[in-house]
């Protein structure tokens, strides 16, 4: 029995961004990779990032098409135990 493949992970951020930096080092410490779109870089993803999630603050995460939020989002998704099964490719 194949276990279901993992979801791609992005990551919306900029630069000079704290929490992304937090973000992708929780991220790493789960022996996750991720996608980087650089907003600050790149007008057009930044207008794509605020139609895929209604906010204009970064990091906005998606784990597949699905709209984890920020930071802050995550690791609570994380310490109600509901963000490993949803990286791991189940829900």
């Amino acid at each position: 029995m194949n276990a279901p493949a993992q979801p791609e992970i992005t990551i919306y951020s900029t630069a000079v961004c704290p929490y992304c930096v937090a973000a992708k080092n929780f991220l790493q410490s789960q022996g996750r990779t991720w996608t980087e779109v650089r907003i600050d870089k790149d007008p057009a993803e930044r207008t794509r990032m605020v139609e895929r999630t209604r906010r204009t603050s970064v990091p906005q995460i998606f784990v597949g098409e699905t709209h984890v939020g920020g930071y802050d989002d995550m690791i609570a998704l994380h310490r109600a135990g509901r963000l490993a099964p949803l990286l791991d490719g189940g829900e």
